[in-house]
């Protein structure tokens, strides 16, 4: 439907991408872009006679952009792919879905579910540079993920026994075993006993290792 308008951009000289009906055309200077904005609309609206989306379309120096789920920013004169927030901020509900202590389902299928996700969510998001901000994330996950097992070790004696497979003094041991706080702050004081290691050997394995294997950029 949109072929004609790719046409019409680049007889205009336009340097643009276009993913579906959502475009981005790059322009010089913010007198430019808003030239070629409202030249574009009309275009779009008097000769294909489709509606544009005036809330959605903007003039916005690239940085601010957000396209397809990415974020730009530049570096040493170059144009680089970022992960944009709004995306963290979805990334990060689902997970919460995923990884909800209260949801009865078995810890194969949470493990199963978790890596879809991460495993489909990073080849998307491949491009992008966001090394330092998954680190953030898989110890976000990380706590997450104990929290999931602490509530699962409901009585003081699983929690004994669970513990000490992790080879630890028995004065910590039962310090933690006869731990009253809530599942969200136990997981925290479990950081030192439940590695990324351990809980990557449990089938969660942390994002960062999986986006270092497929990164593109």
């Amino acid at each position: 439907m949109l072929n004609e308008l790719d046409k019409e951009l680049e007889k205009r000289g336009h340097k643009f991408v276009r993913y579906a009906d959502d475009c981005m055309i790059l322009c010089k200077s913010r007198r430019s872009a808003e030239r070629t904005m409202s030249g574009i609309s009309k275009f779009i609206e008097r000769k294909l006679f489709l509606k544009v989306n005036k809330e959605k379309s903007v003039v916005a120096y690239i940085s601010k952009v957000k396209f397809l789920g990415y974020g730009f920013y530049i570096f040493k004169g170059k144009c680089r792919f970022k992960l944009h927030e709004k995306s963290k901020r979805k990334m990060k509900r689902r997970l919460c879905e995923i990884l909800n202590r209260n949801k009865g389902i078995s810890n194969e299928a949470r493990q199963r579910r978790y890596m879809q996700y991460i495993r489909g969510w990073l080849q998307y998001f491949k491009l992008a540079d966001m090394k330092a901000i998954l680190k953030n994330v898989d110890e976000w996950i990380r706590r997450r993920v104990i929290a999931v097992y602490w509530k699962q070790w409901k009585k003081v004696k699983t929690r004994y026994r669970m513990i000490r497979r992790y080879g630890i003094p028995e004065w910590k041991v039962h310090e933690m075993a006869n731990c009253r706080k809530g599942a969200w702050r136990a997981a925290l004081m479990l950081n030192s006993v439940l590695t990324n290691k351990e809980i990557a050997s449990q089938g969660y394995m942390p994002m960062t290792s999986y986006y270092l294997q497929i990164y593109k950029n």
